[in-house]
């Protein structure tokens, strides 16, 4: 029976830990988003505007429902508007997006009813 060589020994060990560690080194690694999500309600068929200090902007019309949602959106400080027969009509300032998390952001209606149905 023939020997293996103290060489052959250690560059097979050596080959068989660096396997070992590389298969558990890689595992998925799952980047982070940079985005967020911005949702409320108001009167039905308003525009809801939402713009960054940065200069991006983001558009929803609000549903018949009264319900809006604007996703995704990248996180910030935002300026949000809400217009109506092309007229802004209220504003909110300093609306702070964070990633993964959504900002409720509501607008009052006409005798509390948003939806187009009353």
């Amino acid at each position: 029976m023939k020997s293996i060589g103290y060489r052959t020994f250690l560059l097979g060990v050596t080959a068989s830990a660096a396997v070992t560690l590389f298969a558990t080194a890689t595992a998925p690694v799952h980047a982070q988003g940079t985005t967020a999500s911005m949702f409320g309600q108001g009167p039905a068929g308003g525009v809801v505007t939402a713009k960054s200090d940065t200069g991006a902007q983001r558009h929803a019309t609000i549903s018949g429902s009264g319900r809006y949602k604007i996703s995704p959106i990248p996180m910030g400080t935002y300026t949000v508007t809400l217009e109506k027969d092309g007229k802004v009509i209220d504003t909110r300032n300093k609306i702070t997006l964070t990633v993964g998390k959504g900002a409720e952001v509501d607008f009052a209606c006409e005798n509390d009813k948003c939806g187009a149905d009353g």
